[in-house]
């Protein structure tokens, strides 16, 4: 019994560090490489658009406007946001259902290697990458990143192909009102639509607004150089 026992973990131990090394070779080419798919793309019932866009081309304020509206503690922590996931928790625990608490890393993670929906065992997996991917991507590939995998609308992704579909432009020609209107599209991108916004919406576009305003044009620079 015994020796079967060790032959299983043994077994799995023996696919589990293979796994990682496969995994980090993967982020390691994914570090320099643009991804040519992620799971959320394969997964989408909807025609793909998506075209990737060196983040150095872009606007300092469309990043920013991701940055304000999603996690502002972005250039500061280490890829979670361990008071948000507490949070979360004691709300699972109240009975209000397990959301938030996603860092713009996590997001990345999620965007790219998982699944959607709500679980522990997603989040737990999200949490592990995001730190993988801080680590090995740093925080200007992870904004680069995030900013061209990020669901805009039904099938639409990055901000270049969401760019051109709703204002018929490209992304480097965004204003800042267009791109906190992007930006608000985010927590549910199949709903929504920026040339069509709610009142609740339009008042979230203002709060991005003035969010970016108060972090200031430079809030990014040190991690964008």
């Amino acid at each position: 019994m015994a020796n079967r026992q060790r032959g299983f973990f043994g077994w799995t131990w023996y696919v589990t560090w293979r796994f990682l090394v496969l995994l980090t070779l993967l982020l390691l080419l994914l570090r320099f490489v643009p991804p040519p798919t992620t799971s959320f793309m394969l997964q989408s019932q909807y025609p793909l658009s998506h075209q990737w866009v060196n983040i150095n081309e872009l606007p300092a304020h469309i990043p920013l406007a991701m940055v304000a509206s999603e996690d502002q503690l972005f250039p500061k922590h280490f890829g979670v946001d361990f008071d948000a996931i507490n949070k979360a928790i004691q709300q699972y625990d109240d009975g209000q259902g397990l959301r938030g608490a996603s860092t713009i890393t996590q997001q990345t993670a999620k965007n790219l290697l998982l699944w959607p929906g709500q679980s522990f065992v997603r989040k737990g997996l999200e949490a592990i990458l995001a730190l993988g991917l801080e680590v090995i991507w740093g925080k200007k590939r992870i904004l680069e990143v995030y900013v061209n995998v990020a669901e805009f609308g039904k099938g639409i992704y990055g901000v270049e192909a969401a760019s051109q579909h709703y204002f018929n432009k490209p992304a480097r020609h965004l204003s800042s009102k267009e791109a906190a209107k992007l930006a608000v599209l985010l927590p549910s991108p199949r709903n929504r639509n920026p040339n069509y916004l709610t009142p609740y919406l339009s008042q979230r576009v203002v709060w991005v607004e003035r969010q970016m305003r108060q972090l200031g044009t430079g809030y990014l620079t040190p991690i964008l150089k």
